[in-house]
């Protein structure tokens, strides 16, 4: 028998308790293209130094997915995007509009897709040798980890249905790397990744055992979005900050280096023209090939 004794409770002497809201805050994301870890190293200075310079509070979140990134961007989670220029579309098509864009460490405001295979891998030495075999990409949206290369096989007559088989990176976050980590394992006979990504991946596997069998055209680099209905003073403030980083100058240096970006310059949604007609044009040869 218990012995426990029964203690009363007054339900008439009850507090409420406040849960607290989170302090208001311009988000700002990075499109998952690389891990969490990965994202928030190379922006965390910058986001600081936003900051810092415009007096607003701006935190960095992080969609698992790049679907969940234009789903929060859709719903107002997300001020700021971060995004490849194919997502962009997408953000654009709901009201969002592009204010600044990166120039590349390469020197341009563009980049390009990069097709890679192992190096000891005789059986695809060129574009032509990758029809009938097993392709990893990177996300569906990806742009330089699938739709430039989708792109670029279709433009030269290989088409969808000419691979043995198309599958996208797994899980949440850091799917370049999966990409080449895949292609290094022998999971898969190629892969497309976004350029660039070899170098993000060097001190995780021997990037020498791995060979870029194609590349795709250049196409307008990654840009800044603000989200419909942002107010457009905390934009500008945002992008004057960003139009002021000067590489020359050694703090700022070391906030455009970790982002791997070179500058950050004024953008509008016409820059993107080049990716909208990509997008139709995949849409045709799409169509075209059901025919």
């Amino acid at each position: 028998m218990d012995d426990t004794p029964v203690r009363k409770v007054d339900l008439d002497n009850r507090r409420e308790i406040l849960i607290p809201s989170p302090e208001e805050a311009v988000t700002y994301a990075y499109l998952p293209q690389y891990s969490h870890t990965t994202s928030y190293a190379r922006h965390r200075l910058l986001t600081e130094y936003l900051s810092r310079e415009t007096g607003l509070n701006i935190r960095q979140v992080f969609p698992d997915t790049f679907e969940e990134h234009v789903a929060m961007v859709a719903r107002g989670e997300i001020d700021i995007s971060y995004s490849n220029p194919m997502v962009y579309l997408r953000l654009a098509d709901m009201g969002a509009y592009a204010f600044a864009r990166v120039v590349e460490a390469s020197g341009k405001p563009s980049f390009r897709g990069q097709i890679i295979a192992r190096a000891d891998n005789e059986e695809i030495r060129t574009l032509r040798d990758c029809v009938g075999k097993r392709w990893i990409a990177v996300d569906p949206d990806s742009a330089g980890g699938f739709l430039f290369v989708l792109g670029h096989f279709m433009m030269n007559g290989i088409l969808p249905g000419d691979f043995k088989s198309i599958d996208f990176a797994p899980g949440p976050g850091g799917k370049q790397e999966k990409v080449a980590m895949s292609v290094y394992a022998g999971t898969y006979d190629f892969g497309s990744i976004r350029e660039g990504t070899l170098d993000v991946v060097a001190d995780k596997i021997d990037i020498s055992r791995l060979r870029i069998v194609d590349q795709t055209r250049s196409y307008p680099g990654w840009v800044y979005a603000a989200r419909k209905d942002l107010d457009p003073d905390v934009v500008d403030k945002i992008a004057n900050a960003m139009f002021s980083l000067d590489k020359s100058k050694a703090q700022d240096a070391l906030i455009l280096g970790a982002a791997d970006i070179e500058n950050i310059i004024p953008a509008q949604d016409e820059d993107y023209e080049p990716t909208r007609e990509l997008r139709i044009r995949l849409g045709q040869l799409a169509f075209d090939a059901t025919d």
